[in-house]
């Protein structure tokens, strides 16, 4: 670890989900977390496996070449397939161990939303999340934190509320960040596409052509 003469390296964001498909409203919660925290850049890391919901319509490979093409333009967004290139169920303290490993001691930001901040403590390994990285909770409008026992007291003992505090440590604390509520779905993109709908203004215009190449979505579609 750096000795408390030398400065962490810069931050860098995660932000895991299934994006079957990505819209804009992954894309805009990361610009904005990582603007908000003076992040280097943010990796997308798309869940080849989720252990805690039903498994996405389309495959991890074309759910990576539709994220890879919808952040094409963005230098600070990086699509990253480590969930792809592991066995079993894709566990978040393995994607940010793998990813801990290649960055050294530099600071590290878990990015979620609040209602999967509320059920944390579900997560497997889930206070392992707090040795590897800190904790950035996106807080849209609507939403309230429902933090139980242990997680509660854990949340309040790590929370900060400067930015800088992230860049100071590679893990280890919590914090808030209000962003804009954009009521866009991947599961009302997918509805929508089945129904022979356009789903132009929700999602990149390179993700609306990798699906027409590709069928995609074109039959009955899960929830």
């Amino acid at each position: 670890m750096s000795s408390a003469s030398e400065p962490m390296s810069a931050a860098i964001g995660v932000l895991g989900g299934t994006f079957d498909p990505v819209h804009y409203g992954h894309l805009r919660a990361a610009v904005e977390v990582r603007e908000q925290l003076g992040l280097s850049g943010v990796k997308m890391v798309p869940s080849a496996q989720p252990p805690h919901r039903q498994a996405p319509w389309a495959s991890a490979e074309h759910r990576m070449a539709m994220l890879r093409r919808a952040i094409s333009c963005q230098d600070f967004l990086a699509a990253d397939d480590c969930e792809m290139r592991r066995q079993g169920p894709s566990y978040m303290v393995d994607t940010l161990s793998d990813i801990r490993r290649g960055i050294g001691d530099a600071p590290l930001v878990l990015i979620i939303g609040q209602d999967a901040a509320n059920g944390l403590d579900r997560w497997h390994e889930w206070r392992e999340l707090f040795e590897l990285a800190h904790v950035a909770v996106m807080r849209r409008p609507d939403a309230e934190s429902d933090y139980r026992d242990e997680l509660a007291q854990c949340m309040a003992r790590r929370m900060v509320t400067a930015p800088g505090a992230l860049h100071a440590a590679p893990a280890g604390l919590v914090i808030d960040v209000a962003i804009t509520q954009l009521d866009i779905s991947s599961t009302a993109i997918r509805a929508l596409i089945a129904a022979g709908q356009s789903a132009h203004y929700l999602t990149p215009p390179p993700v609306i052509e990798y699906i027409r190449q590709h069928g995609l979505y074109s039959g009955p579609v899960s929830a």
